[in-house]
């Protein structure tokens, strides 16, 4: 019996089986270094799915701003979904989540945190990266939603803002169902009654909690629902806590939100990561 043909076959498989997926090899970095005088891109460094209805970014830039994350920048103020295709157009059904320790900062310019690219990971399927003051970042997404994670160093404090970006915003806060649901209407070309309904779930319980407004940035403590322009909610966790969120949205309703978050985050993060990685590169990461 000839077994050569069998031991090639048995190479093709394990070789193929222990080869790193694709879209490993794609950095979602390419690009971003623009800026409006010049452009070597115009891209931020979208994570998403193929054709996924929302994708995922950090934030460089402030709240409006088309060039959402440019390369230069050494502070990042937030983590958005986002849906901006180029910075002339602007972006739209925008909000945004923030881990500080130390103190509750919710000012957009102040709160921003320091970092360096060594410390980035930015993948279609993966992005991280581990501030200067140790808190690290993770989102992987799913088609219409993430999950993303906060790990706080040991013994600090943690907190979590939710920013409603620039137009009218809405928030309610549920601690005993650890869950954020709300909706934001900011957005160039869109109808003067649309809505992006969002829903957000949390595995760890909250310490405290409150609502908040980037115009005034006043902080209202304990107060669990809030409307207004850039209304938005912050979240106090126990010192040192890593926090799974998971957050889904719709353009109908916050029960279709809830309903997606049950039937696309199933599990935890490093399931929703690795479901990720097998979709491939999106075609958000090559925007012209």
């Amino acid at each position: 019996m000839n077994l050569k043909p069998l031991a090639f076959l048995l190479l093709l498989a394990t070789t193929a089986s222990a080869q790193k997926s694709l879209v490993q090899y794609a950095s979602t970095l390419q690009g971003t270094n623009s800026e409006f005088a010049l452009s070597y891109g115009n891209t931020h460094p979208s994570t998403c799915l193929p054709f996924g209805m929302h994708a995922w970014s950090p934030q460089t830039g402030k709240n409006g701003n088309g060039w959402k994350y440019q390369y230069k920048a050494n502070t990042i103020r937030g983590f958005q979904q986002t849906h901006q295709c180029s910075p002339w157009t602007l972006d739209y059904a925008v909000f945004s989540l923030f881990p500080e320790t130390g103190e509750l900062v919710v000012n957009e310019d102040k709160r921003a945190s320091k970092f360096s690219h060594d410390n980035e990971t930015a993948h279609p399927h993966y992005y991280k990266v581990t501030f200067d003051n140790k808190i690290t970042t993770e989102i992987a997404p799913t088609e219409r939603g993430a999950h993303l994670r906060f790990s706080f160093p040991s013994g600090q404090a943690a907190f979590l803002v939710l920013d409603g970006y620039d137009k009218l915003s809405g928030v309610t806060i549920d601690p005993k169902q650890r869950r954020i649901t709300g909706w934001v209407n900011n957005g160039r070309y869109i109808p003067k009654n649309f809505r992006n309904y969002f829903v957000l779930t949390f595995d760890q319980p909250f310490e405290d909690y409150g609502a908040w407004d980037n115009v005034s940035n006043e902080v209202k403590t304990r107060q669990s629902s809030h409307e207004g322009k850039g209304a938005g909610a912050y979240i106090r966790f126990k010192k040192g806590a890593k926090v799974q969120v998971k957050v889904a949205s719709s353009y109908i309703s916050d029960e279709q939100a809830q309903r997606t978050l049950e039937q696309e985050l199933k599990g935890n993060f490093d399931a929703t990561k690795a479901a990720a990685e097998k979709h491939g590169t999106p075609c958000s990461a090559a925007y012209p």
